[in-house]
């Protein structure tokens, strides 16, 4: 038993007496990724992955709308915004096992615009790339309007269901108006958002959605319901009508 002991003890005052390792020296290759490459490519995967590359192609370009007119990215308020949180909203209250007062969704998250004429797959794959999931928030009124607050110091974001009219300098701390479904919002009630998981962790600054009282995730792609929406409506269209008032 003293045999084991002292074992024991010798090994931990050899651990102890390592000295701690440290990087000493570092080297770094560049690999420039242009066509020389080429010659060392995989033609037989190529080969093979051909014909799936053809027929994911062929279906990226199936029509599954149509805009009139194109749809635009900028802030404070443009149609591809609305169009996006108008559509999260719809879907959100289509699926929700409780009624969903507004939606948003962030200007960072619009990858690209859309021209007048078909819409297909790869159009909302560009928009969205993400894997993002539709989640709904159960927040405090208090909470809602700080976020609104912050959209009208910041510049916008895309909301739906609610409109927001700032007010004061935005030199300093920025105020806001807000009415949901055209009432004035109260701060000692609770409202329902629909966004994505990613923003639901206050990600692009949207640090008041982390406070939610209730969290619902419908474990559904956002790019997927958009997708859906498109199929419902057919017609992709919105317009600027004031609800980002900034």
């Amino acid at each position: 038993m003293k045999r084991a002991t002292y074992i024991c003890m010798l090994l931990v005052l050899m651990a102890s007496c390592h000295r701690p390792m440290k990087v000493v020296e570092k080297t770094s290759t560049v690999v420039v990724i242009d066509s020389t490459l080429d010659l060392i490519q995989d033609t037989a995967y190529l080969s093979a992955l051909s014909p799936i590359k053809a027929d994911l192609e062929a279906k990226l370009e199936v029509p599954i709308g149509y805009a009139p007119v194109a749809l635009e990215v900028h802030q404070p308020e443009c149609t591809m915004l609305n169009w996006a949180s108008d559509a999260l909203l719809a879907m959100a209250r289509q699926l929700s096992p409780e009624p969903v007062d507004v939606a948003v969704v962030n200007i960072g998250g619009m990858r690209c615009e859309w021209p007048a004429g078909d819409i297909t797959f790869r159009h909302v794959f560009e928009l969205m790339p993400f894997d993002n999931m539709l989640v709904v928030l159960t927040l405090k009124g208090s909470d809602l309007q700080q976020l609104c607050e912050i959209f009208a110091y910041s510049g916008g974001q895309g909301i739906a269901g609610m409109q927001i009219k700032a007010i004061g300098d935005r030199v300093m701390q920025q105020e806001a108006l807000v009415t949901i479904s055209g009432k004035p919002l109260e701060v000692d009630k609770t409202y329902t958002v629909a966004t994505s998981d990613y923003l639901s962790q206050g990600n692009d600054g949207m640090l008041p959605l982390k406070n939610y009282i209730k969290y619902w995730n419908s474990e559904q792609k956002i790019r997927d319901l958009y997708i859906e929406y498109i199929k419902q409506v057919k017609t992709v269209q919105a317009k600027v009508d004031g609800r980002m008032g900034i």
